[in-house]
């Protein structure tokens, strides 16, 4: 018998409790499951985003192949518009553009390369893209652009290209002396055996001598 009143009084304070606390219960229980339910939509979201994004790259690097400039500029442009958030766009990107660049389409390969800069996440992406924007100003004598474009504090790996690139803008010109301070720039974070330094050291020696 002791035990039943003891049994009864567990289950009226019970009772009591979920009188006053049910409520809230079945709110963080059910918040929870949304938010498990949510985290586990958005993973697969992102798994199929991958996935789709994959495929169209695949398509990119067959149009890229053919040096198909059509299918090339369609295949950018659905990863920019429904894939510009995953890595393969980054590389779809730098795949354009090359293949544009190389087809004499620069107009189209500046736009790939002004996507990266803009929406790249991965700081490489960017600098890469810098330095081959760059490049295709310098083409176009569009010197001042080029150079705000490459003004930026760079990462030490592209250090030395962000300069060179820098003195290349600086020569055509005709700042001399600064286009040398640049290519100093370069060679100073150089190592030795690297290859670049000769090309650099020719480019720096033939501005002459600094102006006095």
């Amino acid at each position: 018998m002791a035990y039943n009143l003891e049994e009864q009084e567990q289950l009226d304070a019970l009772k009591d409790w979920w009188k006053q606390y049910g409520n809230l219960v079945i709110t963080v229980a059910t918040i929870a499951l949304f938010a498990f339910s949510g985290y586990m939509g958005w993973k697969w979201y992102q798994r199929t985003q991958a996935a789709e994004a994959a495929q169209m790259y695949e398509a990119l690097q067959k149009a890229a192949e053919l040096k198909d400039v059509g299918k090339i500029k369609a295949a950018s442009a659905v990863m920019f518009e429904k894939y510009g958030s995953t890595l393969h766009a980054q590389y779809a990107a730098l795949l354009a553009a090359k293949a544009l660049s190389e087809a004499k389409d620069d107009a189209a390969a500046k736009t790939q390369l002004q996507w990266l800069v803009a929406h790249a996440k991965e700081e490489e992406f960017q600098d890469i893209a810098r330095l081959r924007l760059a490049g295709l100003l310098l083409d176009e004598k569009a010197y001042d652009e080029g150079l705000k474009l490459l003004a930026i504090d760079p990462p030490a790996p592209f250090v030395a290209l962000f300069a060179d690139l820098r003195g290349d803008l600086l020569a055509a010109q005709n700042k001399s002396d600064e286009a040398r301070s640049a290519y100093e720039q370069a060679l100073a974070v150089l190592k030795p055996e690297d290859g670049l330094r000769g090309v650099i050291e020719l480019k720096r020696d033939a501005l002459g001598a600094p102006a006095k």
